[in-house]
C-alpha cells in the first residue's frame, strides 16, 4: 500500500529563531488528523523567511522524501520578507492557479485584505504544493471552506479537490472525513469503500 506522505513547512523568522512558539505546524497536523480517513505520515520543517531555505525544504520533501502533498504556512503577504510564494514558484514544474484564487475568495468573506495574499498552488514532480495562510483560524477556513448553519459547504474549501489531484498525480487514493471536508472526484475516479 502506497502510504500518503504529507510535508508541512512553517515559514516564520520569529518562530524559527525561538522568539515565539510556532502555531502553524500544530494547527495543520491537528486539522489533517481530523480531516483524513486515510492513514498518513507527516514530515515537518520550520524555516525562516529566507527564499533559499524555503526552496530547499520544499525540494527535500518532494525529491528525497517523496511527499504527495506539501503544505506551507506563513510568508504569503506583500511584505519584503514574505517570500514563500516566490520560493514555491521557483521550484515548481507547473502552476495550479485555482488554489490561490479559491483561498483568496474564501478569505474575502472575512477580511478585505485577503486580496493582499500571494498564496499559490503548484506541482513539482509527483507532489502538490499549496501555500496556506499563517493564522490557524485562516488555515482551517481555507481548507474546509465556508459552511452554512446546517454544516453544508457554501463555498468549497481547497482540500475538497486535493485527494483527486493526488490521484491524478498517481499518488494514493485519499479519503476524507466528510463531516470536516468532503473530497470531490468525478464518478469515474471513485472507488468503492470497504464497509
Amino acid at each position: 500500500m502506497n502510504t500518503l506522505r504529507i510535508g508541512l513547512i512553517s515559514v516564520s523568522d520569529r518562530a524559527a529563531n525561538g522568539i515565539y512558539q510556532d502555531e502553524g505546524l500544530p494547527a495543520l497536523e491537528a486539522w489533517l488528523t481530523e480531516a483524513l480517513a486515510t492513514p498518513f505520515e507527516i514530515e515537518k520543517r520550520l524555516v525562516p523567511d529566507e527564499q533559499p531555505m524555503i526552496e530547499q525544504a520544499i525540494c527535500e520533501l518532494v525529491d528525497e522524501l517523496f511527499c504527495h502533498l506539501v503544505l506551507t504556512t506563513g510568508g504569503t503577504g506583500p511584505a519584503r520578507r514574505d517570500v514563500t510564494p516566490d520560493a514555491t514558484l521557483a521550484v515548481a514544474d507547473r502552476e495550479m492557479p485555482g488554489f490561490g484564487e479559491q483561498m483568496r475568495q474564501i478569505s474575502l468573506n472575512f477580511v478585505p485584505t485577503a486580496i493582499l495574499s500571494r498564496q499559490v498552488g503548484v506541482i513539482r514532480k509527483q507532489s502538490l504544493i499549496v501555500n496556506l495562510p499563517g493564522q490557524p483560524k485562516s488555515i482551517r477556513e481555507t481548507l474546509e471552506g465556508l459552511k452554512d448553519a446546517e454544516g453544508r459547504a457554501k463555498v468549497p474549501g481547497i482540500f475538497a479537490s486535493v485527494p483527486y489531484c493526488i490521484q491524478l498525480l498517481e499518488g494514493p487514493y485519499v479519503e476524507t472525513n466528510a463531516a470536516v471536508v468532503a473530497a470531490f472526484r468525478p464518478k469515474s475516479a471513485r472507488r468503492e469503500t470497504k464497509g
